[in-house]
């Protein structure tokens, strides 16, 4: 379970009304905080995509685009931080933090508006600043990820659920991307790296849908919130397996690899069905050991296989969630489903959909 943190009485209150409570802030870069009374707007999270959060937002607040070079200064490279939930209508509200953004685009007219913002989650500040010079890494997974993003956000907050292992030292070119090594080097415990709603970097490898306890059921009917779904399949860029490598010179070990494959008979793209053998290939100096071998390439596994077995549906908006987490989905025919979390979009103010993404579904029984 990897759902923020509400009360008992927030997801019960998203099937009883569709009223959105929202609070946009922008921090300015000279310390300055102001209270964003914005008219609309959405907050997008992605698993699949290198910068997780983005956000748009849209105020009538035409002081806020820069009009001097003071303005400009304050301005770029200032952020936001944007929380939705739920109002209780007895005066009280519970909100959720839904990220914490750097201030990219301002747009609209300066006198009349409307203004747009647009904002990316803390990981573009990190893989905007690429290498220079070639840069080294080694030592152990969490150390190694803490470098990286140390180097670009000094004193950011970072949390890791993984078990720490030694990685093989590798070294990246100049332009190379800082968070891209950031992932690379996570693929050895099995983990992903990314950005949660507080602005916490967060080491953590993906739940199993088929062990973990559903977080929330989207059940359609009555005091349900499920709105409409559908199913689909396709082969394209499918796997079913991957064989990660590791050959590090550096370090003096001798390649490893590990082939990961669709083990499941039930699954349409097992091994050894009639979807045939296709593997895709993954290598990285960081392996050095056929237990960080494994774990690459399992979790790439999940990618490869993700886009023929996916459900994608709408609901009644929930800011709590995150990717990964898993949903039990309960179809209008009765049909009950685990579906596991890949993209959300939560709309900042009422009547938006809220179209939710999954990397795999599984049948419930």
């Amino acid at each position: 379970m990897i759902v923020y943190p509400v009360s008992d009485r927030f997801l019960p209150r998203l099937a009883e009304s569709r009223v959105v409570a929202a609070e946009v802030i922008l921090i300015r870069t000279d310390g300055t905080v102001v209270t964003i009374p914005h008219t609309g707007g959405s907050v997008s999270v992605d698993r699949g995509s290198l910068i997780r959060r983005t956000c748009t937002i849209t105020t009538a607040d035409v002081a806020l685009i820069p009009r001097t070079a003071s303005d400009e200064l304050a301005t770029y490279g200032a952020r936001l931080r944007i929380t939705a939930g739920v109002d209780y209508g007895d005066g009280t509200q519970e909100l959720v933090p839904l990220g914490t953004f750097r201030l990219d685009d301002v747009d609209g007219d300066p006198v009349y508006g409307p203004v747009t913002l647009g904002g990316k989650s803390l990981e573009c500040i990190i893989t905007d600043h690429r290498f220079t010079a070639p840069y080294r890494a080694a030592g152990t997974i969490v150390s190694a990820i803490t470098a990286l993003i140390t180097r670009s956000i000094p004193g950011a907050e970072i949390v890791s659920t993984i078990d720490d292992a030694a990685i093989g030292p590798r070294t990246w070119d100049v332009e190379g991307d800082p968070w891209a090594a950031v992932q690379e080097i996570a693929a050895a415990g099995a983990a992903e790296v990314s950005c949660n709603g507080d602005g916490v970097f967060v080491i953590a490898t993906l739940p199993d849908v088929a062990t973990t306890q559903p977080v929330w059921t989207v059940a359609a009917g009555e005091g349900g919130v499920y709105i409409k779904g559908t199913r689909g399949m396709t082969s394209a860029g499918v796997f079913n397996g991957v064989l990660a490598r590791g050959d590090n010179a550096e370090s003096g070990t001798t390649p490893v690899q590990y082939l990961a494959t669709d083990d499941d008979p039930g699954s349409p793209t097992y091994w050894d069905g009639p979807y045939g053998k296709r593997p895709a290939f993954y290598s990285s100096s960081t392996l050095t050991t056929v237990l960080a071998c494994t774990n690459a390439a399992r979790l790439k596994l999940v990618a490869t296989r993700a886009p023929n077995a996916t459900g994608d549906f709408s609901s009644l908006p929930n800011p709590a969630l995150e990717p990964g987490d898993v949903l039990r989905v309960v179809h209008p025919d009765g049909t009950k489903e685990l579906h596991q979390v890949q993209s959300f979009t939560v709309p900042l103010t009422p009547g938006g959909d809220f179209p939710i993404g999954t990397i795999s579904a599984k049948e419930d029984g």
